[in-house]
């Protein structure tokens, strides 16, 4: 395999990782959290943070850098419009992702306290789940605007 086919199966099963790892995440997630049942949001959160770790980190990290060379490889300028808007919604989802990392892992925290203290979910917990559900609707729909992006690469103008 060329190395330019390389890059590009790199850079197409990264965005499915991304993809796919990311809605995996938010379904166990979304699961966990309806059954109130502090042990299971503990176990399941202490699961999501790791992967989150290892699959989308890594992902993350991978996609630019395997862009970019694809970008240089095949001749495509950044001022292209498709390009240029991709670029801006991968900075938009990474605002919405570098937070909710965070916030898995302070629900992860406070399921253990509440475990701890056979007590049910608490009211901090609660507040943090909203605002990961709440940055989680924008940063998904994103990354499907994304990937059409990617793949349609529509003819458009921004920066031209």
């Amino acid at each position: 395999m060329e190395w330019v086919e390389f890059i590009r199966v790199a850079h197409v099963l990264g965005a499915c990782i991304l993809i796919g790892t990311g809605s995996g995440i938010a379904f166990f997630m979304l699961m966990a959290h309806q059954t109130s049942d502090p042990s299971f949001v503990a176990q399941t959160a202490s699961v999501v943070v790791v992967a989150d770790t290892i699959f989308t980190a890594t992902a993350a990290i991978a996609q630019p850098i395997t862009g970019y060379l694809l970008m240089q490889h095949i001749g495509w300028s950044i001022t292209e419009g498709w390009l240029a808007l991709s670029l801006a919604l991968y900075v938009f989802i990474g605002l919405f992702w570098l937070p909710v990392v965070w916030i898995q892992i302070k629900m992860r925290d406070e399921a253990r306290i509440s475990v701890e203290q056979n007590i049910a979910l608490t009211p901090r917990y609660n507040r943090l789940y909203r605002i990961w559900f709440a940055c989680g609707v924008p940063a998904f729909s994103a990354i499907v605007v994304l990937l059409w992006l990617m793949v349609a690469r529509p003819d458009f103008g921004l920066l031209r």
